[in-house]
């Protein structure tokens, strides 16, 4: 057993594999005690002994289903009540079966309970429960392609740009009363999430597939230094500032009293 420090407690949503496992490894190396959340009762077992016994740090397992609305509201109130709790990694996700006009609508649906609806209780739980107690950190885990709709399946696209939309707006409100967020928009990931959707990553160009491991690595660098906004893959920091501002540029001129002069359209008279 690797001796560490007790620095906390945080709770990982989709733990029992890829991302979600990989998180709960680094934040126990850190000497977090841990809180893992999954279907997969046994393999969250195996990484809770594991861990534990590789780290000393307390591991608890939650079973829960978050396309499952009841089972969402039984991590919320873990995360509400537990005082101890001040970090959560938002990971629990599913990825697209194929192009989003050959897939199914009902695994579509679950998608969006999973994706967006689990993903914005609790992390919207947390920011609560954090800012009250002016202290704790929001990991959401979106994707890049939350920047690049055109490139992949559209619901699966929606769902990771409402995470950085939501990451965002949540740092806005809560980043003045202690609470920390960060979004991670991850590009291709060797993880298991290609397989349970019916493909494979050995399909995919291993230059763009990054190493799971490495990903996380980048993102708690990320995450230690205080990034709002984290891409692993992204060379230079400075072309998402570009990316950022182009866009803050828009806001004076997305809502004024009448129809920009290059729709030619007459403003109506004022209502008496």
């Amino acid at each position: 057993m690797r001796a560490v420090e007790k620095k906390g407690k945080a709770l990982v949503t989709g733990a029992s594999s890829g991302i979600g496992a990989t998180y709960a490894d680094r934040l126990a190396q850190r000497g977090l005690d841990l809180v893992l959340v999954a279907r997969d009762e046994k393999r969250l077992s195996d990484l809770a002994a594991k861990l534990s016994a590789q780290y000393g740090v307390t591991v608890d397992v939650l079973k829960a289903d978050l396309t499952l609305r009841d089972d969402v509201r039984v991590v919320e109130k873990r995360l509400r009540d537990d005082v101890a709790i001040e970090l959560l990694v938002n990971n629990a996700g599913i990825g697209p079966k194929g192009p989003l006009l050959a897939d199914d609508l009902d695994y579509l649906e679950a998608m969006i309970e999973l994706n967006v609806v689990a993903v914005n209780r609790l992390a919207i739980a947390a920011a609560q429960t954090f800012a009250g107690r002016g202290k704790g950190a929001i990991i959401n885990i979106a994707s890049v392609v939350a920047l690049v709709p055109e490139r992949f399946n559209g619901t699966y696209n929606a769902s990771k740009a409402f995470v950085l939309n939501l990451t965002q707006s949540i740092h806005t409100e809560a980043s003045g009363k202690g609470v920390k967020v960060q979004a991670v928009l991850p590009g291709l990931t060797r993880t298991e999430i290609f397989d349970r959707a019916g493909g494979s990553i050995d399909r995919l160009d291993p230059s763009m597939v990054m190493d799971v491991t490495d990903l996380v690595d980048a993102a708690l660098a990320g995450f230690d230094q205080g990034e709002l906004v984290t891409i692993p893959s992204l060379p230079d920091a400075a072309d998402w500032e570009t990316f950022s501002n182009a866009r803050l540029v828009l806001a004076p001129n997305l809502s004024h009293d009448r129809p920009a002069a290059r729709y030619g359209v007459e403003r109506a008279a004022a209502a008496v």
